[in-house]
C-alpha cells in the first residue's frame, strides 16, 4: 500500500474488538488514542467521515485519516480534529459484513473502520488486499459488494472495476 493511514482511536474503543488490531506494527500506519487535551491538526489529509463527497482516484495523493470510535463516541473524538483537510465519504452502494447488535443504542448504517479502509482504498484506485487478512468477516464482506476474494499476485475481478 502507497497510502500513509492515520487512525484516531476514542480511548475507550474495545481493542479485543477493533477492526483493525491485525494492522498494528505496520510502517504505514500510525495509530493515535483521542485522550483528554488531544488535537491533531489533519491538514493535507482526506478525512473519511458520513456525508461528504465520495471517495475517488482524484484523493490517491493525500494520506487518509480515520476516527476509530463506536457511533455514540464519534462526536467526541471528532471534536479534536481540526485543519484543512478533505472530507470524503464511502460510496453508498457499500455494504457492511460486520454483524452489529446493540440492544442499547441504533447504530447508522455504515461500515467497520476495516471496511471503510478497504472500500476507501479500492475507490481511490489503490486497492490493498493485505488490510483484510486479519478481518474475520472479510470474505461475507467481498461477496456481499460483488467483490472477489483475492487470490494473491493474481488480480480477479467480475467486470466491475469500479465501486
Amino acid at each position: 500500500m502507497s497510502i500513509r493511514v492515520t487512525v484516531v482511536r476514542h480511548p475507550r474503543e474495545n481493542l479485543k474488538k477493533c477492526s483493525l488490531r491485525h494492522l498494528h506494527g505496520r510502517e504505514d500506519f500510525t495509530f493515535l488514542t483521542a485522550r483528554d487535551g488531544f488535537k491533531f491538526d489533519a491538514s493535507g489529509f482526506v478525512l473519511l467521515e458520513m456525508g461528504a463527497a465520495p471517495i475517488s482516484p482524484a484523493d490517491a495523493e493525500k494520506p487518509l485519516l480515520l476516527l476509530d470510535s463506536t457511533w455514540r463516541l464519534l462526536p467526541r473524538i471528532r471534536g479534536k480534529i481540526f485543519g484543512n483537510y478533505t472530507p470524503r465519504s464511502i460510496p453508498p452502494n457499500v455494504k457492511t459484513a460486520y454483524p452489529r447488535v446493540s440492544k442499547i443504542y441504533d447504530d447508522p448504517p455504515g461500515l467497520a473502520t476495516v471496511e471503510a479502509l478497504y472500500a476507501a482504498l479500492k475507490a481511490m484506485g489503490t486497492p490493498d488486499e493485505s488490510v483484510l487478512d486479519g478481518y474475520p468477516f472479510a470474505e461475507k464482506f467481498l461477496e456481499i459488494n460483488a467483490w472477489d476474494k483475492p487470490t494473491r499476485g493474481i488480480p480477479q475481478t467480475r467486470g466491475r472495476e469500479n465501486l
